[in-house]
């Protein structure tokens, strides 16, 4: 087996279900990228260090600490080390905000991103600020919004390369709780998803948001008493829930030019949405920004002098 060449830095993104890492040579490009399931949820912190040298080991040099840049969740209260929030309004962070860690493997030199706080109203996020740097470093100075879909979708609200607010929606977490333990779960498939099902609802509840939880129930009724499929109930209650988002967003959000961050089903879903209810949008690879945004971290690191 060949022994992969060593890394000059490592890129991690340590979410709450994952922890994927990207190790660079030092022009850039890309000698491994690799993932397990050891995110933030099934750690203490005694087991970062470990999880994280499971994946990284034969990339890293004896002789010297290698960087290893990291935004998420390693960064939470329950993380590896707590990195303070900033406050917006501001740009997204960088390394001079960053925490060191103190580890105890000599080969690691471990600095992890800290995420962005809003104190009215009350909001987090951890992780997508390093999309946002990765996004404005090729749209600099955006003015616009950017939505990043997921268990709890961020819609950021920048201007002239800035956060200055973000709201979070738990549509997603929304969608599980429903789909596995409410009374909808009797006449929904997991398999499919019946697209003009889904259209339809969504613009329906965009239009008339406050009808959701009457609607909700209206799909378990049409599949008892009006032959709904199990794959029309999904795709109603996927775009009733994302077509009463979209309306909270739309008040305060500037729709009519939105970027979506990610590559998964959930992003096309928010896309098709936006279409349905007359918004154009871009989607754009959440890796590859994510990427983009630890390397622009990693431009501006400095080793530690003893």
């Amino acid at each position: 087996m060949t022994t992969p060449p060593k890394a000059a830095w490592i890129a991690a993104d340590w979410g709450t279900t994952n922890l994927r890492i990207w190790a660079l040579d030092e022009t850039g490009g890309i000698l491994a990228h690799r993932s397990s399931d050891k995110g933030m949820g099934r750690l203490e912190k005694q087991d970062y260090e470990p999880a994280l040298i499971e994946l990284v080991a034969d990339l890293l040099k004896e002789d010297v600490a290698t960087p290893v840049i990291v935004c998420g969740m390693a960064g939470s209260r329950q993380g590896w080390a707590e990195a303070p929030y900033m406050a917006t309004p501001c740009a997204p962070p960088s390394i001079r905000n960053a925490t060191r860690v103190e580890a105890a493997d000599p080969r690691l030199d471990v600095r992890i991103l800290p995420g962005i706080k809003q104190l009215t109203p009350p909001d987090v996020m951890r992780g997508e600020e390093t999309q946002i740097a990765g996004f404005l470093a090729d749209n600099p100075g955006y003015t616009g919004t950017l939505c990043l879909p997921g268990t709890h979708t961020k819609w950021v609200a920048l201007k002239d390369g800035r956060i200055e607010r973000f709201r979070t929606f738990m549509t997603g977490e929304t969608f599980a709780l429903l789909f596995s333990h409410s009374v909808l779960r009797h006449g929904l498939s997991s398999d499919d998803l019946d697209n003009a099902a889904f259209a339809a609802a969504a613009e329906h509840s965009f239009h008339a948001p406050e009808m959701l939880t009457a609607d909700l129930f209206g799909v378990r009724a049409a599949g008892l008493v009006a032959d709904l499929a199990p794959a029309q109930a999904s795709g109603r209650l996927s775009g009733l829930l994302i077509g009463v988002e979209l309306a909270a967003v739309s008040r305060d959000f500037d729709l009519g030019n939105t970027a979506l961050l990610g590559s998964d089903k959930i992003v096309g879903a928010y896309r098709a949405a936006l279409t349905q209810v007359g918004y154009a949008s871009r989607q754009l690879d959440a890796q590859t920004i994510t990427l983009k945004g630890l390397t622009l971290a990693y431009s501006s690191y400095e080793p530690e002098h003893s």
